[in-house]
């Protein structure tokens, strides 16, 4: 019997961005298409089969262990990322300028998908979703320095909005345009009170 319920949400892919040095920018260059592979985006500076542990999952490992990559992709929503815009009083946000792997449209309630989701392209590629993105400061920087101060606002903006991190599942080809199916764990929401005797 199958774990993963496929649904009748279609979205689309809408942008792709490619950071090549987030220790130099977290700016992302925009692509037409790009490869998945199960180390993610080639040369793309979140990609790579394991990676080294942050702030994150620190009650989990040490800073700087090394740990499998289930953060090789960083996807938002397009309605999410209008809606962080006007709170940050801007008409639109740039998705390159907070580092986005990848941009999708017509998926409601992005940011909250069920971890282990699974995002399905045409090809077959599809993209597992790890968990909520939690936002932080460092795209504050990249934003003020086309949006003066605009930045400032953005790390409360994009509070359960700043999108999902992924990995690949099974490798192919992404390109804009391209539609993307969602498929859901098929099982309850966790609930801890439920003993089971």
């Amino acid at each position: 019997m199958p774990a993963l319920k496929p649904t009748d949400i279609t979205g689309q892919v809408v942008w792709i961005g490619f950071v090549t040095d987030r220790d130099t920018s977290l700016c992302a260059e925009p692509l037409p298409d790009a490869a998945l592979t199960f180390a993610g985006i080639p040369g793309e500076t979140h990609g790579g089969l394991t990676r080294l542990s942050c702030s994150r999952v620190t009650s989990q490992h040490p800073r700087n262990t090394e740990i499998r990559n289930v953060r090789q992709l960083s996807i938002v929503s397009a309605e999410e990322l209008a809606a962080i815009a006007t709170d940050c009083g801007l008409d639109t946000l740039d998705p390159a300028l907070i580092g986005a792997s990848l941009v999708v449209q017509g998926i409601p309630d992005f940011s909250h998908l069920p971890p282990s989701s699974r995002l399905q392209l045409p090809d077959g590629a599809t993209l597992v979703v790890d968990m909520q993105n939690r936002p932080c400061n460092l795209p504050a920087k990249v934003i003020n320095t086309r949006h003066p101060g605009a930045g400032d606002a953005f790390k409360r903006a994009a509070k359960g909005r700043r999108g999902v991190t992924a990995w690949v599942e099974r490798e192919g080809r992404l390109r804009v345009g391209d539609a993307v199916r969602l498929h859901v764990p098929d099982q309850r929401a966790w609930r801890p009170q439920v003993s089971h005797r």
